[in-house]
């Protein structure tokens, strides 16, 4: 009797796979790759931002009262000086010390004859008028750098300064000018606290006599 022919049994073992697994792995790693290049074009613009058009600052003390208080956050516009210097009314933040950077309001720019006298402020021989933002009958007293009654003539360069609560302020009255390149950007916007939260208004002068009339546009 013939014998029967054994089949042969495949030893070549069958893959098996999971093509969810394999989806879930390679959607991971797309997801990894496109939130690195997403973080670091986020970290790249911010940096650049940073570095040469707005940054933050918080206000420290009281010196900026009724307009800044506290502990308000604010953006420094540095794009605009990199076109213009800073001017008449509008409030800067600059580098005071190695450690400390002031917010204060420009009240002075380079080639005004500046005069403190009866309580108030004298540019050129007319009297400014400062309502726009600060309260009526505010009395500015000169310092032990410019006295009452003695006028300086700002050189090039340089910024006399005042923060708005001119009784509690350390300014241009006590300690001198301002460098030009000590200034590192003028404040343009509140974010904080949220009641405050917008663009920080500018300042208009008028020479009407001899009065320099403030305004806000």
């Amino acid at each position: 009797m013939a014998k029967k022919k054994k089949k042969k049994v495949s030893t070549v073992p069958i893959r098996k796979t999971n093509k969810y697994k394999e989806y879930l792995i390679k959607a991971s790693k797309i997801f990894v790759v496109d939130f690195i290049e997403t973080a670091a074009v986020t970290l790249a613009i911010a940096l650049l931002i940073y570095i040469f058009i707005a940054s933050p600052h918080v206000v420290v003390g009281e010196s900026m009262m009724p307009n800044f208080v506290n502990g308000e956050y604010l953006f420094t516009n540095k794009l605009v000086l990199s076109y213009s210097n800073p001017k008449q009314g509008q409030v800067i933040v600059f580098q005071h010390t190695p450690q400390e950077e002031y917010i204060k309001r420009v009240i002075g720019i380079p080639g005004d004859t500046l005069e403190l006298k009866n309580g108030s402020v004298y540019i050129n021989g007319n009297k400014l008028d400062e309502s726009a933002y600060i309260p009526k009958g505010v009395i500015t007293q000169g310092a032990t750098y410019l006295a009452n009654n003695v006028a300086i003539k700002i050189p090039k360069g340089e910024y006399f300064v005042m923060g708005d609560n001119r009784e509690d302020s350390s300014d241009s009255r006590f300690w001198g000018l301002v460098p030009r390149n000590e200034i590192k950007g003028v404040a343009s916007f509140v974010f904080w606290p949220l009641n405050k939260f917008g663009f920080i208004p500018q300042i208009n002068y008028t020479v009407k006599g001899n009065v320099i009339y403030s305004s806000t546009n």
